[in-house]
């Protein structure tokens, strides 16, 4: 991808928030888009519109690193517009001279001519499409990917408030519709401007006061097709909503859970009402979209159809009064130059109106770009060189946008290298947090957490993840074989290496067991195998990644008694050797840390062994109590 682009899409990005935050109430305006919070955040349109440049401007700039490409286009276009231009010249020559004058061979010489520019014009335009489409095609190219791209640097934050449908319907719908104009806008603009140009230079070299009876009217022109591109791009709008929309209820509805739910609670007919209802107000507004302003701009092409008229009209008064007479030969040619001047600037006008529509998706996917990247790689960031495993939490404060309370406030921890740490508490403490932070996921609004002594902004992101691993109590496997979900921890393991993997998480009999074996495609979100199975092939796949710092979200929290204990060996066995940070739901699966710390709203209230807080007799005994009624 060009750079200059890169830097043209994302050049508002703004930089990485300081560290460091003085406490008091948090509100969404001063905090990241996303976390754990209430779910009413405004749009992403709402966050970008301040110092946003013209869309339109930023459009063609989108265009920058292709200068050299499309000064070549600009050259075939040129040379396209002027050979047409020969036409009607030689066709006025053989009109006025060689024809009355029986001269067959200048007819047959001029006649010739007028193939060869049809012939020239033909292949000039057949290359200048075909340069031109390669060029839009590399910008959409640049566009998608570089929206995915900065999509992958947000944080979790953003995509636990946004709905997934909304944001395959901008990279899919919203730039795909923006495909036609990306390819042929700029290439329609500079080959018709060059023939509305060449035309009208050579429509006043033939006759100047039929020129301006010609482009009376062009104000009226314009000033219909500003009003009929306003109302469209309006209506754009609505109708992107309304597919962004759909596209979610479809992403929801239609997955394997969404399904499960809605059969389970018989919604299916109040579904299929509900989609039929917005499909039918997307069709009302296709059917708004594409005649809004129609009438008006039939009304240009009537007016165009009857101009040669007018010029006809105009001669005969040129004939019959003083200002000499035009020629027959003249007047033909004028007419067929007048038409070449026209049906470009149509053309120009109808672009315009597209151009206008189109701004609208554009603003949609600007908006995405706009989102500023809040937790960003250090530009020298610091090296691991095999880590020890040795993570630290120095004095980490945190909450979440919207929310006036601190999820996390004044952790003091730390977890030496090897060593097995159990944070527990009441759902709602801050656990799940920790880990968050630890992985950085999101960064703290105090404090700072350090491995092996680096703080982790000062981290290359590859270096966080090749160090940090992470089991949850959710499993996610993507829809292919569980070959490929194991190697995307590690995309380089052999087979060997999955066998050892499947064997340290006590599913290698299992899997093969299956007719593919390691081939066999785990169905979307891995539903094909059941909760235990499913969080082994995850412990599968963090084996083989290999982290020296293994975070254990709740991973056996919603698994029964039987599978728990087939998960928990296959944990003890991946634990050992490692720093352990286990987030646990159930405390009996904790009982042997080396230190349990125990969080009450956010802060750290105990810590010690199972044994010492026991002794203790406080909120720990009170968690036990509650966890064996």
């Amino acid at each position: 991808m060009s750079q200059t682009t890169i830097r043209t899409l994302t050049e508002q990005t703004p930089t990485r928030r300081s560290e460091h935050r003085a406490p008091g109430p948090r509100t969404t305006s001063s905090h990241r888009a996303g976390g754990n919070g209430p779910t009413d955040r405004p749009r992403p349109e709402a966050a970008a519109r301040q110092g946003r440049p013209g869309e339109l401007r930023r459009v063609f700039r989108l265009f920058s690193g292709y200068r050299r490409a499309m000064s070549v286009v600009g050259i075939l276009i040129v040379a396209s517009a002027v050979a047409s231009l020969a036409t009607p010249f030689l066709l006025r020559h053989i009109l006025d001279e060689s024809l009355p004058n029986r001269d067959t061979a200048t007819t047959a010489l001029l006649a010739g001519g007028m193939i060869a520019v049809a012939v020239i014009t033909t292949a000039l335009d057949v290359v200048q499409t075909r340069q031109s489409t390669i060029v839009g095609q590399s910008v959409m190219h640049d566009l998608r990917t570089t929206v995915y791209g900065h999509l992958q640097k947000l944080s979790l934050g953003f995509f636990t408030k946004t709905r997934t449908g909304e944001v395959q319907s901008r990279i899919a719908n919203d730039i795909g519709s923006m495909q036609a104009v990306v390819t042929s806008t700029a290439t329609t603009i500079v080959s018709n401007g060059t023939t509305v140009i060449a035309s009208f230079a050579a429509m006043l070299a033939l006759d100047w006061k039929l020129t301006m009876v010609s482009l009376v009217l062009l104000p009226l022109f314009v000033w219909i097709s500003r009003k009929v591109g306003s109302m469209r791009r309006s209506i754009a709008t609505s109708r992107q909503e309304k597919m962004a929309d759909m596209s979610s209820m479809v992403a929801e509805s239609l997955s394997v859970s969404g399904i499960l739910l809605t059969k389970t609670m018989g919604r299916s007919a109040e579904l299929s009402s509900t989609f039929a209802q917005n499909s039918a107000d997307l069709a009302d507004l296709e059917t708004r979209s594409a005649m809004t302003g129609r009438w008006r701009q039939s009304s240009i092409g009537i007016i165009i159809s009857i101009l040669p008229a007018a010029i006809y009209l105009a001669a005969a008064f040129s004939v019959s009064g003083t200002t000499g007479v035009v020629s027959i030969g003249t007047l033909v040619a004028f007419t067929t130059l007048q038409g070449q001047l026209f049906r470009p600037m149509m053309s120009l006008l109808r672009t315009g109106v597209d151009l206008q529509t189109s701004l609208a998706m554009f603003r949609r996917v600007f908006d995405y770009l706009d989102l500023p990247i809040d937790i960003q790689e250090s530009r020298e960031p610091l090296m691991l060189n095999g880590s020890r495993g040795h993570l630290r939490f120095e004095d980490v404060s945190f909450g979440y946008p919207g929310t006036e309370q601190a999820t996390l406030v004044g952790i003091d921890l730390d977890v030496r290298p090897g060593t097995h740490v159990a944070v527990v508490g009441a759902t709602g403490s801050g656990k799940t947090t920790l880990g968050y932070l630890a992985s950085r996921l999101y960064e703290p609004d105090e404090g700072r957490i350090l491995l092996d002594g680096i703080a982790l902004q000062d981290l290359a992101f590859a270096d966080l993840a090749g160090a940090v691993g992470i089991v949850s109590q959710e499993t996610y496997l993507l829809h292919s074989s569980i070959a490929d979900n194991l190697r995307f921890a590690a995309p380089d393991a052999t087979d060997d290496q999955l066998r050892e993997a499947a064997r340290g998480a006590q599913i290698l009999d299992l899997v093969e067991g299956l007719p593919d074996g390691f081939d066999t495609v785990v169905g979307e979100r891995g539903y094909r195998f059941s909760g235990g199975e499913k969080q082994r092939l995850a412990i599968a796949r963090i084996i083989l990644r290999n982290p020296p710092v293994l975070i254990l979200d709740e991973a056996t929290s919603a698994l029964d008694t039987r599978t728990e204990t087939a998960v928990s060996e296959a944990l003890d066995q991946l634990s050992e050797g490692r720093t352990t940070l286990t987030i646990a739901h159930r405390l009996s699966t904790v009982r042997h840390a080396d230190e349990i710390v125990v969080l009450d709203h956010g802060r750290i209230v105990e810590r010690g062994t199972h044994e010492e807080l026991l002794a203790l007799d406080g909120r720990y005994v009170q968690l036990l109590a509650g966890a064996t009624r």
